[in-house]
């Protein structure tokens, strides 16, 4: 595509059919349908294009694929791209959310609709750029540009308070990159390079290990979110429109658990090592203490945003377990968590696009008028709980597994997790779905129309369909978590061979 690779298109793509609505003019009316459409077109052919570089990707190497090198800034910084079993999962799940982001918004947006459209389409090539990025440069710019879309959605399409939680979003995840950015400097003063896979196999002193590991652990934890400075979440889901939330869960907070397993465990495999149990530590309070206050919550997005929390949770505890089981747990819990949050926020869009309320007393009963929307909320509530069959009880057992084997107390009472989840979850559906149909305004609520059903059908399936058959995402997931364990095994054993050499003081 214009002389570059398919990961360049990937990129491209979005930000023209970004160009194209803005030049689109006529009456209010005219543009809106022609931005809908527009918009929708071009996040089907991102994901076409998509699935053609996963044609072209070889799962059984651990190697970087579709690299594309660029001369940007005087050949010290150069536009890199390339993917790996852990990004090329990612890009996917991108691509594949979006076009359901756009059919959600068909009719829920009415003002600015032309401007609304062109900030999911340059966010969506902001989120693919990071997975893509080869730079450790590129990446911090991508990284940080996706601010400003999601900003602008949450600040103008939001709800009441949607000023408050743009600006608590903007800058909770802004302060936490400036450390990132001076490590990133430091990085280079070190290696002569930002070039990630060269990176890769720098060995940096262990002492600048733990500075450098702080640092963008200061960024990767505000991005989870992780406990304690998760609060911008719930605050900026309540208040973002639907497509915003889905989004918001389904692929931004899955940046900062990137970040994790592409930078802070391969480039600092000793610090990464030694703070493996500060990540267990406030890892386990988030799984704990956000489902507990999941459990207070009259709202449903602000219950749904606490479990995200701690589901992310299991994805920190599993990342830095430091093996197998847990490592392919968590990544494979980022992506049924993209699809499984992403469907919730859905059906919840579905009910307040008739409702116009997210408190959870304004409903109930409504398995009586909504049968299909009762169906599928379930299957996304068990797999939410991590029920056998779905796809969230395959990441959260192999996170565990990985936790048992590293730490058993840790495990034993992140479990308590997974019993607080089907508290909360089983008890939002009983209150929402069962009951008596008592409210007057629920009384003639339609079940889902044929929009709804084309958006929701395929997220069921693939639930169902990953909870049985996990074997094509563990898959390609495996030869770069056996490449990863090998380079940390052999860091580790260098770090302790060279510590053994030193001379014993008298």
């Amino acid at each position: 595509m214009f002389g570059l690779g398919i990961l360049s298109g990937l990129l491209i793509v979005p930000l023209c059919g970004a160009a194209f609505i803005l030049t689109l003019n006529g009456d209010e009316e005219a543009v809106a349908r022609n931005s809908r459409w527009a918009a929708l077109a071009t996040t089907i052919v991102t994901f076409l294009l998509s699935l053609v570089a996963w044609s072209r990707y070889d799962a059984t190497s651990s190697s970087f694929q579709l690299v594309e090198s660029h001369v940007w800034l005087a050949e010290t910084i150069r536009f890199k791209l390339g993917v790996d079993g852990f990004s090329m999962p990612l890009v996917l799940l991108t691509t594949f959310l979006m076009p359901f982001c756009i059919g959600a918004s068909w009719h829920s947006i009415h003002t600015r609709v032309k401007e609304y459209f062109v900030a999911f389409l340059v966010l969506e090539t902001t989120m693919i750029g990071v997975f893509q990025a080869l730079d450790l440069v590129l990446f911090y710019l991508f990284f940080e540009a996706g601010l400003i879309p999601m900003f602008l959605i949450i600040g103008i399409w939001g709800g009441q308070r949607r000023i408050y939680a743009s600006f608590k979003f903007f800058l909770y995840t802004l302060l936490g990159s400036v450390l990132m950015l001076l490590a990133i400097m430091a990085m280079y003063w070190e290696a002569g390079t930002t070039d990630i896979p060269t990176l890769l196999q720098h060995r940096f002193p262990v002492g600048m290990q733990w500075w450098l590991w702080l640092a963008f652990f200061a960024s990767f934890a505000v991005k989870m979110p992780m406990w304690p400075v998760h609060t911008w979440l719930p605050d900026a889901h309540v208040e973002a429109p639907t497509a915003g939330s889905v989004i918001l869960a389904g692929i931004l907070l899955k940046l900062g658990g990137y970040g994790f397993i592409r930078v802070s465990i391969p480039m600092f495999p000793e610090a990464s090592h030694e703070f493996a149990p500060l990540v267990f530590a406030l890892s386990v309070i988030a799984i704990i203490f956000t489902s507990l206050t999941a459990m207070m919550q009259t709202d449903i997005k602000k219950l749904i945003a606490y479990s995200s929390v701690a589901h992310m949770g299991f994805v920190t505890l599993g990342l830095f377990t430091l093996n197998e089981q847990g490592i392919q747990g968590a990544m494979f819990l980022m992506i049924s968590h993209g699809i499984v949050s992403g469907a919730l926020f859905l059906c919840v869009g579905v009910v307040y696009d008739r409702i116009h309320t997210r408190e959870i007393a304004a409903y109930g009963g409504l398995v009586k008028r909504m049968p299909l929307y009762a169906v599928a909320m379930m299957v996304f509530t068990m797999a939410n709980v991590g029920l056998p069959g779905t796809s969230g009880f395959v990441g959260e057992f192999l996170s565990m597994m990985g936790a048992f084997k590293a730490n058993p107390t840790v495990a034993f009472f992140s479990t308590f997790g997974i019993i607080l989840s089907a508290g909360y979850a089983l008890w939002l559906y009983a209150r929402v779905i069962y009951g008596k149909l008592e409210k007057p305004n629920l009384q003639g609520i339609m079940d889902l129309d044929n929009r709804e059903k084309l958006i929701l059908a395929p997220l069921v399936a693939l639930t169902i369909y990953y909870g049985v058959h996990p074997a094509p995402v563990l898959d390609v997931f495996a030869p770069s978590t056996e490449a990863l364990m090998a380079s940390m095994k052999a860091a580790l054993a260098n770090t302790q061979t060279a510590a053994a050499a030193l001379p014993v003081p008298r």
